[in-house]
C-alpha cells in the first residue's frame, strides 16, 4: 500500500483525545496543521505538543477551544496572548529532558507531524532544520505522517529518517519560513563589545538568536580557533564561519563540526546547512547534556534574560506570571559551561527594555520564574559593562550588579538594596 497521499486523508488518523507532536521552529509542518483544522469539528480534546511553532497557530484560538488543547514546551509569539494557563497551557522543562520525557511514555505522543526532506537514494529523509526533540517524538510517536518538502535542507547528524519510520507521506513543497536578523542598537553592539573580551580564542560558543548573540558574533571576527556546540544557531555566525574565525579545530567532542539541534534563520543559512558535512543536528538530549558540553574547552555560554535581581537570581521565561518564553536550554549550558575547563557561563542583556523598563531590579517581580539562580550565575553583561559574580557575597553582587545597570536607575537600586538589608 502507497503511503502517499494527500493532507486531509493523512490528519485523518488523528482521532479525539489523542497526543499529537508539531515538529517546531522553521519545520513547522504548516500544510497538515492547515487540514488538521479542517478536522476541528470531529475532533475533540486532541492535546497538540510542541516547542515554538511558525505561522499563525490557528489551533490556540478560542473558537478552536473544543477540538484542541495546547502543551507548549516553549512559549513562542504565535502563542502568548492564547495562553491562558487552561487550555493552552506551559510545560516547563529543561530543554534536553524533553527527549525522555517522550521516549519514557510519561507524556506519550499518539502522533507526530513533522516534515522532511524527500528521501535520498537509500530511502533516508532529514528532519532539516530541526532535529531538536523532533528525533525522540518520531522514534516515539505510534503514528508518525510526514510533511515531504525539497526545500527542507538534507542535514547531517541525528535527523536521518528512513521512509519506512514514516506511516504517511504528503507531498508539498514550500519555502521554510524566514527570519531575518535585525540590525542591532547601540546598547546591543556595547554589549556585543563587552562579551567578546571575555572571550578567549579556542573557546566553545553556546549563543542564541536575536540581537544580542548577533552583535556578540559581529565582534568575534579576529578570534581564532573558535568552536560551536549550541542548541541553536542563525545567519549571525555565518560570517565567522565563512571568514575562519570558527573552524572548530579546538573541540573535544565532534571536532571540525558546527553542532546544534536546529537553526532558524534565512534561506541563505538553509542553503549553507544543506548536505555540509562540517555541519551536524542532533537530539537534544545529547546536545544539550551537560556532560557532554563540558568536555569541550572553555565553553562560553551566551544567553539572555528578562530580568536580573541583585542577588543574582535570573528570570528569562515570564514577566511576573505572564509566561513569554520558555526554560529552554539556557540551565543545560550554564552548568555545561560551569564545568567545562576555563568555561564561562553570562547573562547578557540591555539594562533597560525598549520601553524603558529597568531590568537589573531590587527582586524578581511577583510570580516570575527563576531559570537560572544565584548559585548558577557568573558573568551579567550589560551595555554598560560585565559583573563576574563568582564568589562574591550577596553584596558584592549586588554592588556588582548596580555598577552595570542603567545610570539612572543606580540610585535607586542602591537605595532598595539598603532597605532590604537593614
Amino acid at each position: 500500500m502507497s503511503k502517499l497521499c494527500t493532507a486531509d486523508e493523512a490528519v485523518n488518523h488523528v482521532n479525539s483525545n489523542q497526543r499529537v507532536f508539531v515538529h517546531g521552529g522553521a519545520a513547522t509542518p504548516i500544510a497538515l496543521i492547515e487540514a488538521l483544522l479542517g478536522e476541528a469539528s470531529r475532533l475533540r480534546d486532541v492535546e497538540l505538543i510542541h516547542l515554538h511553532t511558525s505561522g499563525e497557530a490557528k489551533y490556540a484560538k478560542p473558537e478552536y477551544a473544543r477540538s484542541f488543547r495546547v502543551a507548549n514546551l516553549f512559549v513562542g509569539h504565535n502563542m502568548r496572548r492564547q495562553l491562558d494557563g487552561e487550555r493552552v497551557d506551559y510545560l516547563p522543562l529543561f530543554l534536553s529532558e524533553i527527549p525522555a520525557l517522550f521516549r519514557s511514555g510519561r507524556r506519550a505522543l499518539d502522533i507526530a507531524l513533522v516534515q522532511v526532506s524527500p528521501p535520498d537514494r537509500r530511502g533516508y529523509c532529514s528532519l532539516g532544520v530541526s532535529v531538536d526533540v523532533a528525533r525522540a517524538a518520531v522514534d516515539s510517536a505510534k503514528i508518525v505522517i510526514a510533511q515531504v518538502n525539497r526545500h527542507m535542507p538534507r542535514v547531517h547528524g541525528d535527523g536521518f529518517v528512513h521512509i519506512d519510520e514514516l506511516d504517511w507521506l504528503v507531498e508539498h513543497d514550500a519555502p521554510l519560513p524566514e527570519f531575518p536578523p535585525s540590525p542591532p542598537s547601540e546598547e546591543e553592539r556595547a554589549i556585543g563589545h563587552h562579551t567578546a573580551e571575555l572571550i578567549e580564542d579556542g573557546a566553545t560558543l553556546q549563543m542564541g538568536i536575536g540581537a544580542v548573540p548577533d552583535a556578540v558574533l559581529a565582534a568575534l571576527k579576529s578570534h581564532r580557533h573558535l568552536g560551536v556546540h549550541t542548541e541553536m544557531w542563525s545567519d549571525g555566525l555565518l560570517p565567522l564561519l565563512e571568514c575562519g574565525a570558527v573552524d572548530n579545530s579546538r573541540k573535544v567532542v565532534h571536532p571540525g563540526r558546527t553542532v546544534s539541534g536546529f537553526v532558524v534563520g534565512t534561506k541563505r543559512l538553509y542553503d549553507f546547512i544543506d548536505d555540509n558535512p562540517t555541519v551536524t543536528q542532533h537530539d537534544i538530549g545529547y546536545v544539550n547534556r551537560v556532560s557532554v558540553i563540558n568536555r569541550n574547552p572553555k565553553v562560553t555560554a551566551i544567553n539572555s534574560a528578562i530580568e536580573v535581581d541583585l542577588t543574582g537570581q535570573v528570570c528569562a521565561d515570564s514577566i511576573g506570571h505572564r509566561v513569554v518564553s520558555g526554560v529552554g536550554g539556557q540551565m543545560d549550558f550554564i552548568r555545561g559551561a560551569m564545568t567545562s575547563e576555563g568555561g564561562k557561563p553570562i547573562i547578557a542583556l540591555t539594562s533597560r527594555t525598549a520601553k524603558g523598563v529597568p531590568r537589573i531590579v531590587p527582586t524578581l517581580r511577583a510570580g516570575a520564574g527563576v531559570v537560572t539562580t544565584r548559585a548558577h550565575v557568573r558573568f551579567v553583561i550589560t551595555e554598560n559593562g560585565a559583573a563576574d559574580l563568582y564568589g562574591k557575597t550577596l553584596n558584592e553582587r549586588a554592588q556588582l550588579l548596580i555598577s552595570v545597570a542603567h545610570p539612572d536607575d543606580q540610585e535607586a537600586l542602591e537605595r532598595a538594596w539598603h532597605e532590604a538589608r537593614v
